[in-house]
Order: C-alpha cells, then sequence, then structure tokens
C-alpha cells in the first residue's frame, strides 16, 4: 500500500480569500489549451487572430463550467437540487459533470461557428485535441481533494484516502482517469490528428477513446453515493453516459471517412 500523499486542497491563503488547487486545475487546463491551440492555429487557419483564439476559448471554458454543473445537477442529483435551488450556486461543495461539460462544449461550439463563419465539426476537430489538458488536471484536483476514489482493493499501490469515513485501501481511480483521459488520450489525439483526417474523424476519435477510457475506470470507481449502482451491481451512470460517446464516435469515424476525401490536419 502506498501512503496517500498530504496536500492541503488550500493552494493559497489570504486571510479570508482561499485559493484552492481545484480551481487552479481550471487554470492550468484553460491555459495549456490556449498555448496549444496557438501553436496549430495557423494550420487550422492563417487568418485567425490570437484574439478571435482567445474568444473561442474563453466561450468554450463557459461553456464547460456551466455545462458541467448543469449536468451534475441533472444528471446526478436532480431531487436535491430541486428541494434546495441555491445549491446549484454554492459549487465550491463540488459537483461537476464532464458529459455536462461536453454538452456546454458543444453548445457554445456551435454558437461560436455561426458567428465565425466555421462549421460545427471544423471546430470541434480544433478543439478535440485540447481538451485533455483539462481532463487530466482535473482529475489531479481531484487527487488533491481526495474525492472520486475508488473501490477497497489490495493492490500495491492502494491508498486510504483521508475523506473515506470507512478508512479502507482503495484504488487510486484518479490517477488511472489521469493516465487515460489526460496523458492516453491527449496522445492519442495529439498525434492522430497531426496527418491529414476528414472532417470529424478526430471529434470522433476523441469520443470513442474517452468513452472506452472513462467505462473502463468506472469499474473500481466508487459511484456517486445517491445513485449507486444502476444495474447487475456493476452498472453506473457514469458508464450509461459513455456508451452514446462510443457508439457515435465510431459512427463519426466511418462516416467521416465514407462521405469526403482526407483534407489537412488540423
Amino acid at each position: 500500500m502506498l501512503p496517500y500523499p498530504q496536500i492541503d486542497p488550500v493552494a493559497i491563503a489570504l486571510g479570508p480569500l482561499k485559493i484552492h488547487w481545484y480551481g487552479l486545475m481550471y487554470l492550468v487546463g484553460i491555459g495549456g489549451a490556449w498555448w496549444l491551440a496557438s501553436r496549430r492555429l495557423e494550420r487550422f487557419d492563417a487568418t485567425w487572430t490570437k484574439d478571435k483564439l482567445s474568444d473561442l476559448v474563453f466561450w468554450v471554458a463557459m461553456g464547460v463550467i456551466l455545462g458541467g454543473r448543469l449536468g451534475y445537477v441533472f444528471f446526478y442529483d436532480f431531487a436535491a437540487y430541486i428541494a434546495e435551488p441555491a445549491k446549484i450556486l454554492r459549487v465550491w461543495e463540488g459537483g461537476m459533470s464532464f458529459h455536462g461539460g461536453l454538452i456546454g462544449v458543444m453548445l457554445a461550439t456551435w454558437w461560436f461557428g455561426k458567428r465565425n463563419g466555421k462549421s460545427f465539426f471544423e471546430l470541434m476537430d480544433f478543439i478535440a485535441p485540447l481538451v485533455p489538458i483539462g481532463l487530466g488536471a482535473g482529475r489531479i484536483g481531484n487527487f488533491i481533494n481526495a474525492e472520486l476514489w475508488g473501490k477497497a482493493t489490495d493492490v500495491p499501490w492502494a491508498m486510504v484516502f483521508p475523506t473515506d469515513p470507512e478508512q479502507l485501501a482503495r484504488h487510486p481511480s484518479q490517477l488511472y482517469q489521469f493516465a487515460l483521459e489526460g496523458v492516453a488520450l491527449f496522445t492519442i489525439l495529439w498525434f492522430y490528428s497531426r496527418k491529414p483526417r476528414p472532417t470529424m474523424a478526430v471529434s470522433g476519435m476523441f469520443a470513442a477513446c474517452y468513452g472506452v477510457f472513462r467505462f473502463i475506470v468506472e469499474f473500481v470507481r466508487v459511484p456517486d453515493a445517491q445513485l449507486g449502482y444502476l444495474a447487475w451491481g456493476w452498472l453506473t451512470m457514469g458508464q450509461i453516459l459513455c456508451l452514446p460517446m462510443i457508439l457515435g464516435g465510431i459512427g463519426l469515424i466511418a462516416y467521416a471517412y465514407k462521405r469526403q476525401p482526407v483534407q489537412g490536419a488540423v
């Protein structure tokens, strides 16, 4: 068993002002995405300025935050938030959903594309390889917060999390997700998008790979207490939400290669 590294969730405290590591991870994700996007901007559209790119990143970030919060409300704890609507605003108490954030990003991308003469999938193919930076940073934030841990296990790298009332040795599932949704997904998408691909293919690869990675980790991750397992003693809400991503991603890739010739990589 490995010792859990005791890291204060508060990175900086200035009197009553407290800056949490989890919040800083959002800045890392957004800043890293902007930096990498700026390196790929000329291949995407040489007429775009850094200001236009900044606008795109801003609206995508708003989609992540608003969509992630509302997605958690609707997918994971709707009854509690209906009973006390003010809880929706208390984001410091936690509660963000990747799938809700993805919907938010898709809506923001569609809106931005309509205003700037780009199709939805042109922008999504450009954005997709950048997303794992934020996903990986977010999982490190979960690990520092000692939240979203895994099932009890006796593997040599198990950890006892300080927030676990049972104090059991558990899978550090946050680190599994960091490795898969962050490092592995970024590597796959970055190299896949470096070669010419038809429009939709990169988006499809993102959806399919994320869906598979998340579906796998859910087998060792403890589901939200208010939901538990939805069927068969193992099926979780996260897995249900990933199934359309896996099928849709595979369908997008197949359709992309069938409907059009390969275009320039973004």
